[in-house]
């Protein structure tokens, strides 16, 4: 018999700590934790909204939504969700069908990590 391995994919996440600060001393700390707070509930439900997208295969609004994540998650620190959301923006540009499967997967690896991580970050700072 074979042997069936599994393997867990996991990513180091960095957050952009200076963004994180400059918010907290431009708006100071209730203020910055609002603005992270909508900018996490509008990333997690763009996640899922350029899942269904490319379940429908609409690869115009895929590549719109995707696109639309970059400037929210920068402001927010999570540079590597940024990164990941313009690797799906160019693969959908590109109609390079499997790079985009494999771009949109680690999008939501990365999205659900850099979202757990600002969080975790947030508590860290206080």
């Amino acid at each position: 018999m074979g042997v069936v391995l599994s393997l867990k994919k996991a990513e180091q996440i960095q957050l952009d700590q200076a963004r994180l600060l400059v918010l907290d001393r431009k708006l100071g700390r209730d203020g910055a934790d609002t603005v992270i707070g909508r900018a996490s509930r509008e990333l997690s439900a763009r996640m899922t909204r350029c899942d269904r997208l490319w379940e429908a295969g609409d690869m115009i609004g895929l590549r719109k939504c995707a696109r639309s994540m970059i400037a929210i998650a920068d402001q927010a620190g999570m540079t590597n969700l940024a990164r990941v959301a313009q690797d799906v923006t160019e693969a959908a540009d590109q109609r390079d069908l499997v790079a985009l499967a494999a771009t949109l997967s680690r999008l939501r690896r990365v999205g659900e990590s850099s979202l757990r991580a600002v969080w975790r970050a947030r508590g860290a700072m206080v």
